[in-house]
């Protein structure tokens, strides 16, 4: 039977699987910041950004399947979050974007798919708009482009779960585990007020991509997404079914499907809008 932690009682009680060895890691000086990176595998690269507040292990039911299918993945902890540090100038997706290509810099990456999370894949869509050249293609996972694309915000015990297992990993990663207040208030402000893309910017970003959705999202407006995918010149949509914002972690069989599905159509065969 395929793990299932729709409620992530799973995660309340184990937290998530500790990262594989990696075959490189470190960190990269960019704009005042250190910034934690880890490659893992060999073949076509694939850069994973997680979520706000969280960290490159909300990936580790990903990186083995994602290995064992051909691909070197590359997870980046977002600055401020993880082991990463930050400077004291305020967060935005643009400054995460130029640590993204920092990282593939000193990896010898000229390009790479992105697969993106929530903040992650705003990350990787302002990468797709300013660095074309950089993105085989984008999975934008669970995210708004626009302050109209999310949903009145209503607590969870599983949004509660997550927000623990956050405060946790903080604590335990980062070099200053006694900022985590003032980072999610800094990482807030970003998330109201960033990207307000209008549709004549997304109409301009010229890379493929797969827009997903989790059923049950939390937080973004399945329109929103839907909105995207036929604004951007060359996206798809695809729901996925039973999870919510955090289908990685609650049936990674699922979204690892909608991955390598992803990633077979971005280096192996068509263009994602061309289906």
């Amino acid at each position: 039977m395929p793990f299932v932690d729709d409620d992530l009682s799973y995660l309340e009680a184990h937290g998530v699987p500790a990262l594989p060895p990696a075959g490189k890691q470190g960190f990269v000086e960019n704009d005042g910041a250190s910034i934690w990176y880890a490659a893992y595998g060999s073949g076509p690269p694939v850069v994973f950004l997680h979520g706000g507040m969280g960290n490159s292990s909300n990936w580790a039911y990903q990186l083995p399947e994602i290995v064992a299918a051909g691909y070197t993945a590359v997870v980046v902890d977002s600055r401020g979050q993880g082991r990463s540090t930050r400077n004291s100038q305020p967060f935005s997706y643009r400054g995460m974007a130029g640590d993204v290509r920092a990282v593939m810099n000193r990896l010898l990456l000229p390009k790479a798919a992105i697969v993106g999370w929530s903040d992650g894949a705003d990350t990787g869509l302002v990468m797709a708009e300013d660095t074309p050249e950089r993105v085989a293609g984008l999975l934008f996972f669970a995210c708004n482009v626009d302050s109209s694309g999310t949903k009145p915000f209503v607590f969870t015990p599983v949004i509660g779960r997550m927000l623990e297992q956050h405060k946790k990993d903080y604590a335990a990663l980062s070099s200053t585990p006694q900022d985590f207040d003032a980072v999610f208030a800094a990482v807030g402000t970003m998330q109201r007020t960033q990207p307000e893309y209008s549709a004549d910017d997304l109409a301009r970003i010229d890379v493929p991509v797969t827009v997903v959705l989790g059923e049950h999202d939390e937080f973004i407006l399945r329109q929103h997404l839907e909105y995207l995918a036929a604004t951007l010149p060359r996206a798809t949509f695809q729901l996925l079914p039973s999870v919510s914002h955090f289908a990685p972690l609650q049936r990674p069989h699922v979204f690892n499907k909608a991955v390598l599905e992803f990633l077979q159509q971005i280096y192996h065969g068509q263009d994602p809008a061309e289906r």
